[in-house]
């Protein structure tokens, strides 16, 4: 219960977190950065590792000269880049028997089900529309690799949709994030983002219900 309260406060105070580190780390904290946003995007047990926000206030931080804005964005562009093709290749080399794992505290199915549907409808779009989209964004390269996706195509989506995601939040909190009214509201802000993120999703599990009630 400590471990998940602890982690709330880091999502919700991420400017103090980050700004600590940055003080902290120096030039390390691109590292850090770096290996957050790969483990978010590559790997489907860490899908609950901060993504938007954490890129938003990175982008914000940036403005007051915590971090160069274009090694920012070249390192954040790379992790999103590299962590879907490594998820990709996991999804490649377990194949579809993955379909028949049970849920468990580590790996969510269900969420791996939606995304397959998602992906089923919409194609390689997918690899775009969800990166905006938490929990759709670490399980759709995985999708891809499991349905055999040609890697030219792939890696054709994978980079429009990273260089889509890490730009517009990046530049989007470098622009706006330490305007007084947005500095004075951070926290707010960060809740409002997560919030946005998850509304596709609610809405998808919404439409889930509302189908399985009228069947």
């Amino acid at each position: 219960m400590d471990y998940l309260l602890s982690f709330i406060d880091i999502v919700l105070h991420l400017d103090k977190h980050l700004a600590l580190l940055v003080q902290q780390y120096g030039q390390w904290i691109y590292a850090i950065l770096f290996a957050i946003i790969f483990s978010e995007t590559g790997f489907v047990v860490t899908p609950f590792l901060p993504g938007d926000s954490l890129i938003f206030v990175a982008g914000a931080l940036a403005a007051l000269g915590g971090m160069d804005i274009g090694i920012l964005l070249a390192v954040l562009s790379a992790a999103a880049i590299l962590g879907n093709m490594v998820n990709y290749q996991i999804g490649r080399f377990l194949g579809p028997k993955v379909f028949h794992w049970e849920q468990s505290r580590f790996f969510n199915k269900a969420a791996l089900d939606k995304t397959h549907a998602f992906y089923e409808k919409h194609g390689g779009k997918t690899l775009v529309i969800s990166r905006f989209l938490p929990l759709f964004r670490t399980f759709a390269p995985f999708v891809a690799g499991i349905g055999a996706m040609g890697y030219a195509r792939f890696t054709f989506f994978n980079l429009i949709g990273a260089l889509a995601w890490v730009g517009s939040l990046t530049l989007a909190g470098y622009w706006f994030g330490n305007l007084p009214w947005i500095q004075q509201n951070l926290t707010l802000v960060i809740v409002a983002i997560i919030v946005i993120s998850l509304l596709p999703v609610v809405y998808g599990w919404w439409q889930h219900r509302q189908a399985g009630g009228q069947a």
